[in-house]
């Protein structure tokens, strides 16, 4: 029997015929149904299959991916097929079998069981020891034989991670996939993803985008949010520039402050933007060629063409010493709202790092030059206002003489 599956176009390079094939990602982006559906499929096609479901623990089948092949047979409207026995799914038309295990229990010797397997899918990868996948790869070794692993990324060095994105097998087909490539995403999966951005971009990110654990002892800014917001028609905007070209983008920030709220609505971000276009760069952020515009004074030449070709109050930054920490906690002293298009700010606002000792893994007060070049045109956009702060703090401090001295 063909059964003919939907699938989502992050999933068609897992069509191919391949010996490895890997998935990875966050939350909501439909790895396992995609597995449990093509393994459906497959069984359906050849009733002699062999198909071991794999997780690094499983102390009983409610923890196996069992319930989500069992969703898709009644799907597909195929459970005539099969017979759904309490630890394993067995084909009526051959000797197929769909088996459930936890590799916890597998040493050199009982994993040898698993050698006449046609199909191996590893689900919650992320937990798998590098001792199991040593068993595991050379075991499943049948002519035509796949392994398949999908996991929500933990850490950077997990084995699995080690294994598919740093140095795959030959013949590996991987993909990164999320909620936002899964066309069949729910309207309540949708709601908890939006939710936890505006709780905590570490958890976003690791949940839903599918990135490494963060440390967040290291993150330099935890004063910030993501909202929609409208802006007020009466603030006066703030702007600032950076530059770069190879690597590094030139980029342009806009923002405003209310209080101790500063908000961020409009980003301009581009690496290997020429000089003569940026420009049209600049004006893809509304009313820039209207206000003050604050720039790294690190390329006059630049400045120059700018104020030459639509910006003539783009200005250098002062800068000075100690600028750079003193910007970073002067930034830090306001809660940061940014909008949602904002792409870039809040990636570097995740990702902006204080250093960590490699040997004791202690957090350092020295700022990592790295995703901060939108923060350092931040720091530019605010550097009147803290310069003015920084002034009236000192003449408030000032002693004041009297008639009877200081």
């Amino acid at each position: 029997m063909k059964l003919q599956i939907k699938t989502p176009p992050w999933a068609e390079p897992l069509l191919d015929d391949a010996p490895y094939k890997a998935a990875y990602g966050g939350r909501g982006g439909g790895k396992s149904y995609f597995f449990a559906g093509l393994l459906v499929e497959e069984h359906l096609a050849n009733p002699d299959q062999r198909t071991v479901c794999i997780r690094a623990v499983q102390n009983s089948i409610t923890q196996s991916v069992k319930e989500v092949i069992e969703e898709m047979i009644y799907e597909y409207g195929v459970e005539d097929s099969f017979i759904i026995n309490k630890t394993e799914i067995l084909n009526k038309h051959g000797r197929g079998i769909i088996m459930f295990k936890g590799m916890q229990s597998y040493n050199a010797s009982n994993i040898k069981s698993l050698q006449g397997c046609d199909r191996a899918w590893i689900e919650e990868a992320q937990d798998l020891s590098y001792v199991a996948w040593t068993y595991l790869d050379p075991t499943i070794r049948k002519e035509g034989s796949q392994i398949w692993a999908s996991w929500n990324p933990e850490n950077e060095t997990d084995p699995i991670d080690v294994i598919f994105r740093k140095n795959p097998p030959t013949g590996t087909v991987i993909v990164n996939v999320n909620i936002h490539n899964n066309p069949w995403a729910t309207e309540k999966n949708l709601q908890q993803m939006n939710d936890c951005m505006k709780r905590d971009m570490d958890e976003y990110r690791h949940i839903w985008l599918g990135e490494y654990k963060e440390m967040s002892e290291a993150r330099v800014f935890k004063n910030w949010t993501v909202e929609e917001f409208e802006t007020d028609k009466h603030a006066v905007l703030r702007f600032g520039a950076d530059w770069g070209f190879a690597t590094d983008p030139t980029c342009l920030i806009r923002g405003y402050v209310e209080g101790r709220n500063l908000y961020i609505d409009y980003e301009a971000y581009a690496i290997g933007c020429e000089i003569v276009d940026t420009p049209d760069l600049f004006m893809t952020v509304p009313e820039a060629e209207k206000w003050p515009i604050v720039a790294d004074s690190a390329r006059p030449e630049t400045i120059s063409h700018m104020k030459n070709h639509g910006f003539p109050k783009i200005m250098k930054a002062v800068k000075g010493a100690k600028s750079l920490e003193e910007g970073i906690e002067f930034l830090k002293s306001y809660d940061i709202i940014v909008h949602p298009r904002c792409k870039h700010v809040i990636d570097e606002l995740t990702h902006y790092k204080y250093k960590v000792d490699p040997l004791t893994s202690a957090v350092t007060p020295v700022l990592e030059d790295k995703h901060n070049h939108l923060i350092d045109a931040l720091r530019y956009a605010l550097e009147s206002i803290r310069r003015a702060s920084k002034t009236k703090k000192k003449v408030q401090a000032r002693p004041v003489r009297t008639r009877s001295g200081w």
